[in-house]
């Protein structure tokens, strides 16, 4: 019997190239069915908190917001190492206190973390392939680009700041930082939950492993939305060995980003986020 399940993913670069190797085929799926769908990563935090999909992309700055109803899952995660969005204004433009902003979502963890760090700011979401020109036309007084939008922007526009600062300064140093993930309905059962999982894993696995393939493969069908040389470098920044499974240090930096997001009344309490995986002891338990 085949098992439909419902795989929600952003159009962006990393998310297909972590996910279209299940999609081509190449990754063993054994009954499960996977229908992918592609949705901007606000629609996804949206959809999340109505339980919409089975298997979700997710911004991790929003994941105590379903805790109840979906899992995290250890793998497809992005995590930014020195870089991430970055605040970008007019270079003849001098941000006053509560100046205007564009976001990419309310739920993004960018927006998170902006929110706490310039809590007069006044942000206005949209979305984020819209920010750049908002910025540039003046409909804003800033923006923070996400994705491959921070690659390469309006030479009209300098830098205010980099999200990645704001980490390091709210974080502390040492940490890389979180930025999106995967979450998976609890109402599976904990053996499907488990195999879609691994098959996910698989799937990072194998992206990695053929990474020169796949990337041929993604422009000449016209699924990427960047040039060969800009998506490797983006793909070696978003989507890498790093993304295949979770890590301790990536545990931390989540941890940490739970507790922020307590400190400053986001949530009723902080997670620690090793609480929230799938149990593993189960698989264990179950091939013994």
């Amino acid at each position: 019997m085949q098992i439909p399940i419902q795989l929600a993913h952003s159009p962006d670069a990393d998310d297909i190239f972590m996910y279209f190797a299940i999609k081509f085929g190449w990754v063993e799926t054994q009954d499960y069915i996977f229908e992918n769908i592609g949705l901007d990563i606000e629609t996804l935090n949206i959809e999340a908190m109505k339980g919409t999909y089975d298997v979700s992309a997710i911004s991790f700055g929003m994941y105590p917001l379903i805790k109840d109803e979906y899992a995290l899952l250890r793998t497809a995660v992005s995590f930014g190492e020195g870089y991430g969005p970055k605040l970008i204004k007019r270079k003849d433009k001098t941000l006053k206190q509560n100046f205007k902003v564009a976001l990419s979502g309310k739920y993004t963890t960018n927006a998170m973390l902006f929110r706490i760090y310039y809590p007069d700011a006044r942000p206005v979401y949209m979305d984020f392939l819209e920010i750049e020109a908002a910025v540039v036309s003046g409909e804003v007084d800033a923006g923070v680009l996400i994705h491959e939008s921070i690659l390469n922007f309006d030479e009209s526009l300098e830098v205010e700041k980099e999200l990645w600062d704001i980490w390091v300064e709210l974080a502390g140093e040492g940490l890389p930082l979180p930025l999106g993930g995967m979450a998976i309905r609890r109402s599976l059962p904990l053996n499907r939950a488990l195999d879609i999982e691994n098959i996910l894993i698989d799937g990072v696995k194998v992206a990695n492993d053929r990474k020169e393939e796949l990337c041929t493969k993604l422009e000449n069908d016209n699924l990427v939305r960047i040039s060969s040389d800009m998506l490797t470098k983006y793909l070696d920044m978003y989507a890498s060995d790093e993304s295949v499974e979770l890590g301790d240090l990536q545990l931390k930096a989540l941890d940490t980003l739970y507790e922020l997001g307590f400190k400053h009344g986001l949530w009723d309490a902080p997670l620690k986020t090793e609480d929230y995986l799938i149990p593993k002891e189960y698989e264990a338990l179950r091939n013994s």
